[in-house]
């Protein structure tokens, strides 16, 4: 069976969708957010990027040739930024980390 034919995976990757775009849409109005509302949308993104973070380690632990080649795209999409997975990672932590500063 490959990668993408797993069940597990398929889901993960349509919640992890799913709730990245409710976060997006939601951050548009995180300045309106009182205190513990930027709290816990904070910690939802943190959350939601660890989900992620994993969801990419196990492309990248994979032997399917498929999950191989979705790593590579990725590092090329984001080589075009002139970033690297483990960059936009430290970038989205750090991101976070200020948000967390400004509200205390």
């Amino acid at each position: 069976m490959g990668f993408f034919d797993s069940e597990v995976v398929q889901q993960e990757a349509k919640q992890l969708f799913e709730d990245y775009q409710s976060l997006m849409k939601l951050g548009g109005e995180f300045g309106k957010f009182d205190r513990e509302g930027k709290k816990i949308f904070i910690e939802k993104m943190e959350n939601m990027m660890e989900r992620y973070r994993i969801f990419m380690k196990r492309f990248e632990l994979s032997e399917d040739f498929m999950a191989k080649m979705t790593v590579e795209q990725l590092k090329t999409q984001l080589s075009q930024f002139g970033t690297t997975p483990d960059q936009m990672f430290q970038q989205m932590h750090m991101t976070l980390e200020r948000m967390k500063q400004e509200i205390k």
